[in-house]
């Protein structure tokens, strides 16, 4: 057991390092990730250790990123790639959902496409505008590819390794304003699927499901409704598409309620499939409508307004009064 106490962009760095070390066929590049070690500093060091021709600085072009990424995976490598901010993914999405998505299945298998797309996603950094997106939605509808979300350090290591090895594209969002949360991480844990739902605390009043950078906030509703005689079992998705639902829907048949956590916003969203799925699953158990929690159906707010845009301990809080109201 080796067990480390990092930050969650630490545990990032380290999770790619252990890659590149493990297989040169690992290579990483995007904006500013090499000699400066990118905007978070994930890559902080990486170009120092491994050269530049495992790790690069692109132009300021993220549809040519993403191509150069499946060029190089139909030769082999297995590209890691960042997109500077969630709100800069836009022009590459051309290039995810006609070409990266798609391959394998056009090439009937011949082709595999071991691309790492990393996002710093999420709000909560007084940022200005295009730097505090939730894109997640819109990669979880498109067939072919993975979406995975990470929300601690330890997930962070063991989610970006499993990523990186997986044949499939895997669109990786990180939570920005939890980089520096840290904890102790087994960097030597082996054999746990990290692409699956995890139970964090056991309840039995109410179901919170959420992901991201809005799983500490739902921690934090589960320790205070404790403190007023109410248990509220929290599960971390971790994997957005595809859903590992089953230990959502075995916990409503117990608590008989849900509440969906997210900041992205609520219309076609993450959190409307999860409400759907749940009550096509778990109906008879549904004591209450599965109620959401989300951003709000417009552009992401100045800095200043963020606080009453996003997810907040009071806003859960009162979802759960709610659902326990019917």
């Amino acid at each position: 057991m080796t067990e480390i106490k990092l930050t969650l962009a630490k545990a990032l760095n380290t999770a790619l390092r252990d890659a590149m070390e493990l297989d040169d066929k690992v290579v990483v590049f995007g904006e500013d990730v090499g000699k400066l070690g990118g905007v978070f500093r994930i890559t902080d060091g990486l170009q120092k250790d491994f050269g530049e021709h495992r790790i690069w600085d692109s132009p300021l072009a993220e549809s040519g990123i993403v191509g150069t990424a499946i060029g190089l995976a139909m030769r082999g490598y297995r590209p890691v790639v960042e997109i500077q901010f969630d709100g800069f993914v836009f022009p590459a999405f051309d290039m995810i959902i006609s070409q990266l998505a798609k391959l394998t299945f056009r090439s009937q298998g011949a082709w595999k496409m071991p691309v790492v797309i990393r996002i710093p996603f999420g709000g909560g950094i007084g940022a200005v505008e295009h730097h505090s997106e939730s894109p997640e939605s819109f990669f979880c509808h498109i067939a072919g590819l993975k979406v995975v979300a990470c929300s601690n350090p330890s997930d962070a290591y063991h989610m970006l390794r499993q990523a990186i090895a997986c044949d499939d594209p895997v669109v990786f969002f990180e939570p920005k304003r939890r980089y520096y949360d840290k904890a102790v991480v087994d960097v030597s844990a082996t054999g746990e699927d990290y692409f699956t739902s995890k139970t964090l605390t056991q309840g039995q009043t109410c179901t919170i499901a959420s992901y991201g950078p809005s799983m500490p906030v739902a921690l934090a509703a589960a320790e205070a409704a404790a403190a007023e005689g109410r248990s509220l079992e929290v599960i971390d998705l971790r994997s957005l598409s595809p859903l590992d639902l089953g230990p959502v829907v075995e916990s409503v048949k117990r608590t008989g309620r849900l509440v969906v956590v997210s900041e992205a916003p609520r219309e076609s969203s993450i959190s409307s499939d999860i409400a759907a799925r749940v009550t096509e699953e778990a109906f008879y158990s549904l004591a209450a409508p599965v109620l959401r929690v989300a951003g709000f159906d417009t552009p992401y707010p100045p800095a200043k307004l963020e606080e009453e845009y996003l997810p907040s301990l009071d806003r859960i809080l009162e979802a759960v009064d709610r659902t326990l109201s019917y």
